[in-house]
């Protein structure tokens, strides 16, 4: 008996979280299998509800997360009931729902988890899928106000755009997934555009949209407000400056995530009507953090963690680091063959010193040779078997006034953290 039947012939309602997940990896023949039709059926059968609620859902190439992360701080901060669903995770399942701010247990997951297994009946489903209607019941559990839904791929196929949002925002539109969105920004643009619904407003952060983005918010009639045209921001000596036709923001804190991601929130945030105080702004500002993301674990030398592992996000990632007083940068990278490593290693080549490159554990990651052959230009490549020696390595011989950046992908920066987590005498500052 192979270890699905075993699973199969086990008591579902006695399974862990971990017995689970390895059934929703091994109950469809694919990762992803876009469309909505399958899990539209399921999620009729689950008779799930949000007309009480608003929702925001959230796409685009980068940012999905922070802008998330942003959006909940000030919800909480305001003493609303916010649920996020947001993914993949790094470390731990349970990342992909908070309910007011927090986790759930791993009961909460098994329950939604066994809920939509019963509604199913004998439509197949991906592990993304499942895992969306699992999320979807847990936020109809929590009765939360305000459901913040963050897209996994694309838009318009979806499995997040079964739910009809009150407020559509696209973060950024970018080269990535070309596979299944398609090779320009262009056609990217109209994927992502998909959870646009008619009369609704729309708040795009691309600060460079393409024309198909524009047409496509005509076509679908909704109400859109555009970064750099109708919300601006900027970042001087005096701190994070944003301003509408509304309101204006002068000297706040300097954010912890991606600023753009930050200004493209504050237009929700105004839509909202939610009416933040500059002290309760500076509150939201100190306490948006996301695992992963420009995430500081130690100091002297410093380490940041960044999932970023597409030429946008690594861009942004380079401009952020050319204003930090390092002069010698160590990078620890690892990345998956699919994504465009060329593309992507590019803009960090002007800041990064140091390569240490190295391989995780996935079918899907490129080697090390894939990521030397493309910095050829660069003074000091080495390669390692796994990130941990990488980052070992990059530790034993950095000096404390050093920086070292760990980037590449989700996959690189959860090894990190779990050497981090296997150190429980040490602190993080």
């Amino acid at each position: 008996m192979n270890q699905l039947s075993a699973l199969q012939a086990s008591d579902k309602e006695a399974w862990s979280l971990d017995q689970w997940l390895t059934y929703l990896e091994k109950i469809h023949p694919q990762n992803i299998e876009l469309g909505l039709e399958r899990v539209k059926t399921v999620y009729q059968s689950l008779k799930l509800d949000f007309s009480h609620s608003t929702v925001v859902t959230v796409a685009g190439t980068n940012g999905k997360g922070t802008t998330c992360a942003f959006l909940e701080q000030a919800l909480l901060c305001k003493e609303k009931s916010v649920a996020v669903f947001s993914s993949p995770h790094i470390i731990d399942y349970r990342e992909r729902v908070r309910v007011a701010g927090a986790m759930l247990s791993e009961q909460a997951h098994c329950q939604a988890f066994l809920t939509v297994e019963a509604a199913r009946g004998e439509t197949s489903l991906t592990y993304f899928e499942f895992g969306t209607l699992a999320a979807l019941q847990l936020m109809t559990d929590s009765a939360a106000d305000y459901l913040l839904l963050e897209v996994g791929l694309g838009g318009r196929l979806d499995a997040v755009n079964i739910v009809e949002p009150n407020i559509a925002v696209i973060t950024s539109i970018d080269l990535d997934h070309q596979d299944w969105l398609g090779n320009s920004k262009e056609l990217i643009a109209i994927e992502k555009a998909g959870i646009f619904r008619p009369d609704i407003p729309a708040v795009i952060g691309e600060p460079e949209p393409p024309h198909s983005l524009l047409e496509a918010a005509e076509t679908y009639q909704v109400k859109p407000s555009w970064q750099g045209r109708d919300f601006h921001y900027k970042l001087t000596q005096d701190g994070f400056c944003w301003h509408n036709s509304r309101r204006e923001y002068k000297a706040l804190p300097i954010p912890n995530i991606p600023a753009q991601n930050v200004s493209t929130a504050l237009q929700v945030i105004d839509i909202l009507e939610l009416n933040l105080n500059e002290l309760q702004l500076v509150q939201v500002f100190e306490n948006t953090h996301l695992p992963g993301r420009r995430q500081v674990i130690q100091q002297q030398p410093k380490v940041i963690l960044d999932v970023a592992h597409n030429p946008q996000s690594t861009s942004l990632l380079a401009k952020d680091i050319e204003g930090m007083p390092y002069k010698r940068v160590v990078a620890v990278v690892a990345m998956l063959a699919d994504k465009d490593i060329k593309a992507s290693l590019l803009p960090m080549q002007s800041v990064v010193t140091d390569w240490f490159c190295a391989s995780v554990d996935s079918p899907r990651a490129a080697t090390t040779l894939e990521l030397v052959s493309v910095l050829s230009n660069a003074k000091t490549v080495l390669n390692f078997n796994t990130v941990e020696d990488a980052y070992k390595q990059a530790l034993a011989q950095a000096h404390k006034d050093d920086l070292i950046i760990v980037f590449g992908s989700f996959l690189t920066v959860a090894d990190v953290l779990k050497i981090e987590a296997s150190k429980p005498q040490e602190k993080v500052k």
